[in-house]
């Protein structure tokens, strides 16, 4: 898959679980959940115990049925190993200009984390495809996002932080390209009580959240 299929697929998604888990088993568990809710993107954080083989067994599971990006991507050498185990987006809670480098030189998407409208410039300019906005709840969340979007409409954005079930469509309304949500969606405490359910009856709500917010944009 391109890169400009793999961004287009994140945007018609509208939404990135940010996927947290403390097994291999448990990733696949969410996943599966996620993606019976009808959400077909997912983030897979190298906080994960054996993230990049939590990676390949996604991608090997999935097929082209769930685009598998990886997070908290850190560095260059981990950006290679994430992509080299089918990675096909690579995200960051903050901006390292060489994993950009990197991510270009395997043409895969690329989203680097940034705040301020300097550090958001500054990715766009090193050439992020898309910009992840951490922690957005910090500077006032949706609010904090159409501000920036007001001088840098050019700039596509992803909020993170501060995005649930009540918040997500101001966010859509600010601007944002997608919607990068943790906990509150992505709940490894109901897949440890054997309710991976509970996860696929929230991303159904964040699905028709987005479709709403989409038509009325129409």
């Amino acid at each position: 898959m391109s890169k400009t299929e793999v961004l287009q697929r994140i945007k018609d998604t509208g939404l990135l679980p940010v996927l947290r888990a403390a097994s291999v088993e448990e990733a696949l568990t969410l996943a599966r959940a996620i993606e019976a809710g009808g959400i077909t993107a997912l983030e897979v954080t190298m906080t994960v115990p054996n993230a990049v083989e939590v990676i390949q067994s996604l991608v090997r599971q999935s097929g082209d049925r769930i685009l598998i990006g990886a997070g908290t991507v850190l560095d260059p050498e981990t950006a290679r190993a994430c992509i080299l185990a089918g990675a096909l987006f690579i995200i960051s809670p903050a901006l390292n200009l060489k994993t950009i480098e990197l991510c270009h030189r395997y043409s895969v998407a690329v989203i680097p984390g940034a705040l301020t409208p300097t550090e958001v410039v500054t990715a766009w300019e090193a050439g992020a495809d898309v910009v992840k906005v951490f922690p957005c709840s910090a500077l006032g969340g949706a609010k904090y996002l159409k501000a920036l979007k007001a001088p840098l409409p050019q700039i596509e954005l992803i909020p993170t932080g501060g995005v649930s079930l009540t918040t997500a469509s101001e966010f859509l309304a600010a601007g944002a390209f997608a919607l990068g949500v943790g906990a509150d969606l992505v709940n490894p405490k109901a897949v440890a009580d054997g309710k991976p359910e509970i996860i696929t009856q929230i991303a159904k709500q964040y699905v028709e959240i987005i479709r709403k917010s989409r038509a009325h944009e129409d």
